[in-house]
């Protein structure tokens, strides 16, 4: 099938299927309507409400051509046709990444040193051997630390980094993405003392009169931490994170906080050929005001590269146990977090978002912050309404009745962690049962009629959908402890938030996200039905192909 238009390929997807469905063979047309690619055999799970599993599926052009029975697909096959044979095995639409930080992980993993040891003293070791390699005066990166993790059974602290390097600043960063671990050459460099004063949205935490070394979402502002990179090696660390996320089961993610030299990155990768994901790109707010002087809003792109809603950061994180609540954290009476904007700040960038025509996603972690980004919403619509927003709620963690109530009146979409309850369980006494059966609360917004997006917000979370679908059914952490037993769902449930929902997030529902005629040939295929496994052992099912477009773009 050449030089055909999509109206016209889509016209010959509806004529094919329904040749297909009544039985009759492929209807002869003046394009070539042989498939490029057919998968039989095996169990495809559609994803569509009115025809959930079929045998086979045939792809022509990057986009799904026909579904039916085996004998119906092999029909559109040629002797140019790839024929790929799933049988025992399952098959569904690639799965959606609604919130996650791909380019930033990529480029960690070329340039800083990776802290996720589980140990204070391998991390230290780390650290020494990068130094040992750096010249004095030059700053130290960690990522992907994580405090609740190390053997020692404490966290890292200023004494630790100090043992490391007293000539190099360095800086420890948590996978949460809102503190990080400083060592006492960092404070000198910055102007830090004990009694420096903490400012709005940030704190520097201290000890029997001492810095500890930890400092917490805005105060990190202070120190001038080299980001520094060059164009290559942005797009180098772009085909880095594709790869492993292709190898997850992943087909398109939606990044959060893109920056220029991010939106060039994405750009030179597809270029190159190693952009392997279909991203949904969502503008920094700092980003925002050049992109709007240009004339651009949400959803100008194509099927590879799209712009998304643009970004703001109200509260603190959840698994750093920094997001702003209603009431304290368990054992800290007087801690009920940080919040990063005031209300009016939020008033002030939904309005100007919201008039310009965007979507609009605010990372809003507890119920303080969710109801300051409802406000602000809402308060757009009465005075300047607008059909259909799909405004955000990024995390979107404690919730409560009157809340869900609320974003589904406004048509709103939550996107809550889905591998938090699994993978950082450990963090969840700082909460304590009753709030855990509110947070992550993927039931409760089924129930409501929300359509909730799937996230991972990697590297804070782990970003594999097979994760995040046992974490969702299951509501088990790793060691076996359930955490809001009342927020478990099914697992068709959590394959449709994988799928249907993701799609759904950034408009693109009649594009992606169900096994469909017309709709872009983005599929996984794995070992096992997630249906017929243990749903403690949802995770360990080996992801055997990723096909983006008709492409293969992992092979196990």
């Amino acid at each position: 099938m050449t030089d055909i238009s999509r109206k016209d390929f889509l016209g010959l997807s509806t004529v094919t299927a329904a040749g297909l469905a009544s039985g009759c063979a492929p209807i002869a047309a003046e394009v070539d309507v042989m498939a490029d690619l057919v998968v039989v055999g095996g169990k495809v799970l559609t994803q569509e409400a009115d025809q959930s599993s079929v045998d086979a599926f045939a792809v022509k052009n990057g986009r799904f051509m026909a579904v039916g029975s085996n004998e119906d697909i092999r029909n559109l096959t040629s002797v140019n046709t790839e024929v790929i044979d799933v049988s025992g095995m399952t098959v569904l639409p690639g799965f959606i990444d609604a919130h996650s930080h791909p380019s930033g992980a990529g480029l960690n993993a070329l340039k800083n040193v990776n802290t996720n040891l589980g140990s204070v003293a391998r991390i230290q070791d780390a650290l020494s051997e990068r130094a040992a390699a750096t010249p004095p005066g030059e700053w130290i990166v960690g990522y992907m630390y994580d405090d609740t993790k190390q053997e020692e059974g404490r966290p890292l602290n200023r004494i630790d980094l100090d043992a490391v390097s007293k000539e190099h600043p360095i800086v420890v960063g948590h996978r949460g993405g809102h503190t990080g671990v400083y060592n006492s050459k960092a404070f000198e460099v910055a102007g830090i003392t004990v009694n420096t004063l903490d400012p709005f949205g940030g704190h520097f935490y201290r000890e029997n009169g001492e810095l500890t070394g930890k400092v917490a979402e805005r105060a990190r502002g202070v120190f001038n931490v080299p980001s520094g990179s060059t164009r290559e090696e942005r797009a180098t660390g772009v085909a880095v994170i594709c790869s492993e996320m292709n190898a997850a089961g992943l087909t398109s993610v939606h990044q959060a906080g893109t920056g220029s030299a991010a939106f060039v990155a994405y750009q030179d990768a597809r270029d190159t050929g190693t952009l392997s994901l279909r991203m949904n790109l969502m503008a920094r707010g700092g980003t925002f005001p050049a992109l709007q002087s240009a004339g651009i809003r949400s959803g100008v792109g194509d099927e590879w590269i799209r712009i998304g809603p643009v970004k703001f950061a109200a509260d603190g994180s959840a698994s750093e146990r920094t997001m702003a609540m209603s009431t304290p954290y368990a054992g800290r009476p007087d801690d009920f977090g940080i919040l990063t904007m005031t209300q009016e700040e939020v008033h002030e960038v939904v309005e100007e978002a919201h008039r310009a025509g965007w979507q609009i996603a605010i990372h809003a972690n507890g119920d303080v912050t969710i109801d300051m980004v409802l406000n602000a919403y809402e308060r757009m619509q009465r005075e300047y309404p607008r059909q259909d927003t799909r405004h955000r709620l990024e995390h979107c963690s404690l919730v409560n009745s009157s809340l869900l109530q609320r974003i589904a009146d406004g048509g709103y979409i939550p996107a809550p962690f889905y591998t938090y309850a699994h993978y950082h369980g450990e963090k969840w006494v700082e909460y304590g049962q009753e709030k855990m059966e509110w947070m992550f609360a993927h039931k409760s917004f089924i129930d409501f009629g929300i359509p909730v997006a799937p996230a991972s917000d990697h590297a804070p979370g782990p970003y594999e959908p097979l994760m995040a679908i046992q974490s969702m059914v299951t509501r088990k952490d790793y060691t076996g402890q359930v955490w809001g037993s009342s927020q478990r769902i099914t697992v068709d449930e959590a394959l449709k938030v994988c799928t249907v929902n993701g799609a759904y997030a950034s408009f693109e529902e009649n594009e992606k996200g169900t096994i469909t005629a017309g709709k872009l040939a983005d599929f996984v295929i794995l070992a096992e039905d997630p249906h017929d496994v243990d749903p403690d052992r949802i995770k360990e099912i080996q992801v055997v192909q990723t096909v983006v477009g008709g492409r293969t773009v992992h092979e196990a």
